[in-house]
């Protein structure tokens, strides 16, 4: 298959500095007119992405799958879901990809499978103390018939993180583990089956000429030897970004397995990259993934979690420099993803919302979508003036904010269910795309179908509305990454400015950046050349909740 070009000189490979933009395929765009995307939707909207200016996409899961978690449930690791499409049309995908200079990033997701997995369903059929139920997590239960479950461990989703099978012969039996959802049981990573099988997994997409991986829960496949109760704290991060020493999370074992993965993909040309998914309570631990001879990259959760504070902020990048400077690593930068509330509606949140809660109609501390919009285009301008690699989630170049009036019958996510309507969950960031204003669908595709319930005042974000804008949030981000990649700002240092405390200030080179996040307008001094602005405005003063890079005479 087609690859990019070779592997660089180590410290300047193409993973260091990249903008890499996510894709949620069911969400991108539509070729098939089902109401899902799919990868031929991929293909045809490559050259938005080159006009964009990314270096390379990660799609998020498009593998065989019941989809009772969007994909993230896979039963065959080796082969595309046919609601996405065919291996033929991941293979072109890739290729056109490359022809445009863009790589390629596939998630997988090693912590669990679906139930559907040909491994489960041979664990069921084998029973007790069988190699087939050694591949994950069984125990016998506790109490005087094993009735309860071996700990008091609870879902990420809600619930019991533990479901009970019925043996062969028809009688309850043994207990199996699942973080997420009962339809995703746990592999036991102590197991050299298990990770025989995932070094194939990653051959087979790495010989097809994937660039690299995202890797899915990072920090849960390891858990703490004897499995000990353990209860989190109250409104603790579901994913267990703010807490120390929680048995399924962060555990040492983990580093093994990425160290043996860096080695396969190190058989290959081209620089090829594992970033992880790792919600870890501080940087400094963070940065553990990305020592040498382990992951390449890792997400700077902390930084994304980060309110709109000044002092709050400058501490993060200041921290996550230090921390992932300290092991030779790359910061990464991100403030969206599918998992979390779009920024552009996250910033301006008023009341608490903990990871994976979600908003909807109920929602307390709804934001103001002005205020919104403001704060995530001045962060995402401040952003790409960090020296590193920094990651876009599809729809926020439009500047989307969250859709929370999603319809309660409408809503898909696994925590709605799990949590009986207590938690709204992801469903809100997963909408799909709106590409033309007045086409079916907003242009995600012919029909007009969509999975999720596109709001109507979205037209107003549709691409082709905001590239007629020069305004607009799309033509903010084409500017920033051009001027990114124009002056070199994926690499070297920055110099740190006290411009009042309500301001992040800092110098790359000769050039000036500064995000207002106070209350009050903020003097920027006489002569000043604006190269960037997060939203027009006239004269040297920058206003509340905007962004600027500029030089001075």
């Amino acid at each position: 298959m087609a690859q990019l070009e070779q592997s660089a000189a180590p410290g300047s490979e193409w993973w260091r500095t990249a903008v890499i933009y996510q894709i949620y395929p069911r969400s991108f765009a539509d070729a098939s007119g089902d109401g899902i995307g799919d990868l031929p939707g991929v293909t045809a909207r490559l050259d938005a992405l080159k006009e964009l200016g990314v270096d390379a996409i990660w799609l998020s899961p498009f593998m065989t799958s019941p989809q009772k978690d969007a994909g993230y449930d896979v039963a065959d690791y080796r082969d595309v879901d046919p609601l996405f499409g065919t291996l033929a049309d991941f293979d072109e995908m890739l290729a056109q990809a490359h022809a445009r200079g863009i790589r390629v990033i596939v998630d997988l997701v090693p912590n669990h499978s679906s139930d559907q997995h040909r491994w489960f369903q041979e664990a069921l059929k084998a029973g007790p103390g069988s190699k087939e139920r050694a591949r994950y997590v069984f125990r016998d239960g506790r109490g005087k018939n094993g009735e309860l479950p071996p700990n008091n461990w609870e879902s990420v989703f809600g619930g019991p993180m533990w479901d009970r099978v019925t043996e062969p012969d028809g009688t309850p039996g043994q207990w199996y583990l699942h973080i997420f959802d009962a339809t995703q049981p746990d592999f036991d990573w102590t197991n050299e089956e298990v990770k025989e099988e995932f070094r194939a997994v990653l051959r087979f997409w790495l010989d097809r000429g994937v660039d690299g991986f995202r890797v899915d829960v990072a920090h849960g496949m390891v858990k703490e030897a004897g499995l000990p109760d353990y209860a989190p704290v109250a409104d603790a991060d579901s994913m267990g970004g703010g807490e120390e020493n929680v048995p399924y999370w962060g555990q040492d074992g983990v580093h093994d397995i990425y160290r043996d993965w860096h080695q396969v993909l190190a058989e290959y040309d081209g620089d090829r990259a594992l970033c992880g998914e790792a919600w870890l309570p501080t940087l400094e631990k963070t940065a553990l993934w990305v020592r040498p001879g382990e992951m390449h990259q890792t997400f700077n959760f902390p930084y994304l979690m980060t309110p709109w504070d000044a002092d709050a902020l400058r501490d993060v990048i200041r921290r996550s420099l230090d921390a992932f400077g300290g092991v030779g690593a790359p910061s990464t930068w991100v403030l969206s993803n599918h998992d979390v509330v779009r920024h552009a509606s996250r910033l301006a949140l008023t009341a608490d919302n903990p990871q994976g809660e979600g908003i909807g109609p109920k929602s307390k501390g709804k934001p103001d979508p002005v205020v919104g919009l403001a704060r995530a285009r001045a962060a995402t301008t401040l952003m790409l003036a960090l020296p590193g690699s920094a990651y876009l989630y599809q729809g926020e170049e439009l500047g989307l904010p969250e859709a929370m009036e999603i319809p309660d019958e409408f809503r898909q996510d696994p925590t709605w269910f799990r949590t009986e309507g207590k938690r709204y969950g992801r469903d809100g960031c997963r909408v799909p795309l709106p590409w033309n204003a007045d086409a079916p669908a907003f242009g995600f595709n012919d029909t007009g179908a969509s999975w999720l319930p596109q709001p109507t005042e979205w037209a107003s974000y549709a691409r082709d509305a905001e590239e007629a804008d020069p305004a607009s949030t799309l033509n903010l981000y084409k500017a920033l990454i051009r001027l990114r990649r124009e002056h070199g700002f994926g690499t070297g240092s920055l110099v740190w400015e006290d411009r009042g405390a309500d301001a992040v200030a800092f110098r790359r080179g000769d050039i000036h950046v500064v995000a207002n996040l106070g209350a009050r307008p903020l003097e920027l001094g006489d002569r000043v050349e604006f190269i960037v602005q997060s939203r027009p405005f006239d004269g040297t003063t920058l206003p509340v909740d905007t962004a600027a890079w500029f030089r001075t005479a």
